[in-house]
């Protein structure tokens, strides 16, 4: 089994992406609001952290909000469709900023009862 994880910064590409998933046989996965170390630094209380002027200037017109998207899968095939369903999604856009994806394998699930 395999965990993969999605730092989507397009966030009007989540339906999108969801709807794909279901299309290769993703059964469920979870959406978490979610913020990177640069959008917190220049969105957040503490503005006087300094930043290179390039830098600065990109971060000001970044999102300062994005989407994590995790599911676990059944092999490595379906870890592999799945990102490229993803791609699909995003393809011809300009990749700089979009998001990442990376997978994990995973030793055990367990339910969260025991069984009966």
């Amino acid at each position: 089994m395999y965990a993969l994880f999605i730092v989507l910064n397009d966030v009007s590409k989540l339906d999108d992406v969801l709807e794909r998933f279901v299309k290769v046989g993703v059964t469920g996965a979870t959406v978490l609001d979610s913020q990177g170390m640069g959008g917190a630094m220049m969105h957040g209380s503490n503005k006087s952290l300094p930043l290179f002027g390039s830098l600065r200037t990109l971060m000001d017109s970044a999102r300062p909000y994005n989407k994590t998207i995790f599911t676990v899968l059944d092999s490595e095939e379906m870890v592999e469709k799945t990102v490229e369903a993803v791609r699909d999604v995003c393809e011809g856009q300009d990749p700089v900023g979009l998001g990442f994806m990376f997978s994990m394998p995973i030793g055990k699930v367990y339910g969260m009862c025991k069984s009966r």
